[in-house]
């Protein structure tokens, strides 16, 4: 069964999400924007999620992390919580 390890950062709007995906992309600290800016109580541990498998998040978030490039930032992607920038950092299938 395939497995993954993501971190992701939960914001509110399309906008902010693009804002500090291009932050990142320019030398901002993951873990560090996941910390100052995610909704969602996983920013405090730098966004990180831990190693799921295939169901456990929802749909449009699964389809990304067991498809996209590891070790990119993803997003955004959006879902009923909002807005993801979304990093795989490891996958086994």
């Amino acid at each position: 069964m395939p497995r993954a390890s993501a971190r992701h950062i939960l914001v509110a709007s399309k906008e902010t999400c693009e804002k500090l995906k291009a932050d990142i992309e320019a030398g901002a600290d993951f873990a560090a924007v996941a910390r100052e800016h995610s909704l969602c109580p996983s920013g405090r541990q730098g966004g990180a999620l831990g190693t799921f498998g295939p169901g456990q998040m929802v749909k449009e978030f699964d389809e990304v992390v067991f498809s996209g490039e590891v070790g990119k930032v993803l997003g955004p992607v959006k879902t009923q919580f909002g807005y993801h920038l979304v990093e795989v950092t490891s996958r086994t299938n």
